[in-house]
Order: C-alpha cells, then sequence, then structure tokens
C-alpha cells in the first residue's frame, strides 16, 4: 500500500511539473488566397516564449496607419473577387504557412505564388526593425528525407532572396530552416500536396 502512495504522488509531482506544451496554430493560406499585411503583422509580431505562451504581445499600435496604407497598396494589385484569409479565431496563431509554388524539382519561385509573397514582405515591413523572422521549408513524403530536407532548405533560402531582393527586407532579419517531409500540417496525408508549404514565424 505504501508503495502505491509512493507511486500515486510521484505521478502527480510528474504532472504538475512538467510544462503543457499547447500545439501550435498556423494560419494555412490556400494557393491565390489574398494575405493581409495587418494580419501577417499580427502573428510575426508576437514573441514566442516557453514561459510566456499565452502572454505574446500584439502588433506594435504606432504601426497600424502603415499597415492600413499598406493594406490598401496590396488590395489594389489583387483582385477583389479573392477570398481574404481574415478571421478573429486566429487572434492566437504563432505562424503563417504559404502554399509558395515552385518549379519541378527545384527552389525557382513561380509567378503565382508572388502575390502572396507580396503581401507577407509588406507585413514583415510593419515589424519592429529589429525583429527576426524564421522562413521554413517543408516538403511532402514523395521522395527520400535526404532529397526532401535539401530541397526544402534551398525553398526556404530562395523565398528569403526573394524576400531580401524584391523587397529590400534585410537578410539579417530572416532565418532559413528546412525540415524536409518532417513536420506535416496536423491531421494531414503526409503526401498531400498541402504538405508543399513555407511557413513563417516572428521571434
Amino acid at each position: 500500500m505504501t508503495c502505491y502512495f509512493s507511486t500515486l504522488a510521484l505521478a502527480l509531482a510528474a504532472a504538475l511539473i512538467t510544462p503543457q506544451v499547447k500545439a501550435e496554430k498556423v494560419i494555412v493560406y490556400r494557393e491565390g488566397q489574398l494575405v493581409n499585411p495587418l494580419d501577417v503583422a499580427a502573428v510575426l509580431g508576437k514573441t514566442r516564449s516557453i514561459r510566456l505562451l499565452d502572454d505574446a504581445p500584439a502588433a506594435p499600435t504606432k504601426f497600424v496607419a502603415a499597415a492600413a496604407v499598406a493594406l490598401a497598396k496590396t488590395s489594389a494589385r489583387t483582385s477583389a473577387s479573392a477570398p481574404i484569409a481574415r478571421d478573429d479565431s486566429n487572434a492566437d496563431a504563432s505562424a503563417l504557412s504559404l502554399p509558395v509554388r515552385f518549379a519541378f524539382d527545384s527552389a525557382d519561385i513561380l509567378p503565382a505564388a508572388r502575390a502572396q509573397l507580396d503581401a507577407l514582405a509588406e507585413g514583415i515591413k510593419l515589424l519592429v526593425p529589429k525583429s527576426i523572422v524564421t522562413v521554413e521549408g517543408h516538403t511532402d513524403a514523395v521522395g527520400s528525407d535526404a532529397y526532401n530536407l535539401e530541397l526544402s532548405r534551398g525553398r526556404a533560402r530562395a523565398v528569403r532572396d526573394y524576400l531580401v531582393q524584391r523587397h529590400g527586407i534585410d537578410a539579417a532579419r530572416l532565418k532559413t530552416v528546412g525540415y524536409g517531409e518532417d513536420r506535416p500540417i496536423a491531421d494531414s496525408d503526409p503526401y498531400a500536396a498541402v504538405n508543399r508549404r513555407v511557413q513563417f514565424h516572428g521571434s
């Protein structure tokens, strides 16, 4: 009986001490869906911290006017009939996922991906100047692990280079990482096209 209570006490202590890790919430954009620079700034402007998972600050208020101008410019360049991914339920999101289209078997960004990347760049420009954005490359599970890992790294670097060269974002603010097929979107088929994506985190 004493052994039972000792085991129970240890199990309870472990449950109380072990930090509760929340599943990451990612805003997943579809191809052709408008990206709102205000949403980009709000999500990437949050600071991720193990100790402060629920206390991430909102985007700085001094950038609201500039964000409105950026949004107007972006909206003027994009078809008014396209759906906009804007939802109050996205308030606790910590990352954005874009279905960036690349040429087959390469890291060459196709023209179809540029509108979303351009809007993303407008949102990054609204962040505090020293803020860092991590650009993550992801693939589906077709092909070998090693091939997909290298492809995802190359594609993350290609997106970084696009943001630097086309939009003048400081390269030092953009970190890149490739995860290959290791991190499929939750509840998705690892071979599904939705896993061929580029994700963005603020830090």
